[in-house]
């Protein structure tokens, strides 16, 4: 109960500073309505696997705005703490990746999962818990979390491969960099003792159940 009433005002005060979009989401097209525009000429339509290309966007767009909210979780807690810079380079790092996906959202033209909202609460509640425990327990969430991401960028490096590699020149350089961001801030919690939290494997198993749960639905939805 202590925890909770702690956790309260910080997610109360996230949530009530929307950016804009679905859930305080940043919005992946304009709002004055229409069709988005492609900004970057890089991106061409033609000739596309548009089912891939929709679910991939999608579900690495949410991917990513869960990673952000549950940073901004872990910082509500520890960000006066000596892990706070850690966390907040890890951040950093989570905030472009976003960035670049609202980018190729309006690029391709995908559609954001109407799921943002429950991303938004979600990611920041799973971040401060963790936080809650302890740097290590914030640690352990992010090793669980990022060796999910990266595994699941693994998989869709593959499947691009299998469809065309060059036709999706693009979009694999930016899976693969992201791919390896994650696999870094996974290294980061190993080094910052994340194996140390309590129940560290019955956490990081809860953890990336959801995540997988997370990652089906927002493909889909």
């Amino acid at each position: 109960m202590a925890a909770a009433a702690a956790l309260a005002p910080a997610l109360r005060r996230s949530l009530g500073r929307p950016r804009g979009g679905l859930g305080g989401a940043p919005r992946p097209w304009p709002a004055s309505g229409g069709a988005p525009r492609p900004r970057s000429t890089a991106a061409s339509l033609d000739g596309i696997n548009r089912a891939v290309v929709d679910r991939i966007i999608r579900v690495d767009h949410a991917g990513e705005y869960g990673a952000n909210r549950i940073y901004a979780g872990q910082m509500a807690v520890l960000g006066r703490s000596a892990a706070g810079p850690v966390i907040q380079q890890m951040w950093n790092q989570e905030k472009d990746h976003l960035k670049k996906f609202n980018e190729l959202m309006i690029a391709y033209r995908v559609r954001p999962t109407v799921l943002l909202p429950f991303w938004n609460v979600a990611g920041f509640v799973l971040g401060a818990g963790s936080a809650l425990l302890g740097k290590k327990g914030a640690m352990a969430c992010t090793v669980a979390v990022e060796e999910s991401i990266s595994d699941h960028y693994n998989n869709q490096i593959r499947t691009l491969m299998e469809e065309d590699p060059e036709k999706y020149k693009e979009l694999l350089q930016i899976i693969k960099q992201f791919r390896d961001d994650e696999r870094e801030h996974h290294d980061i919690g190993l080094e910052h003792d994340a194996e140390g939290a309590p129940a560290y494997s019955v956490l990081k198993t809860v953890i990336q159940l959801g995540c997988k749960a997370a990652i089906f639905l927002s493909e889909r939805i």
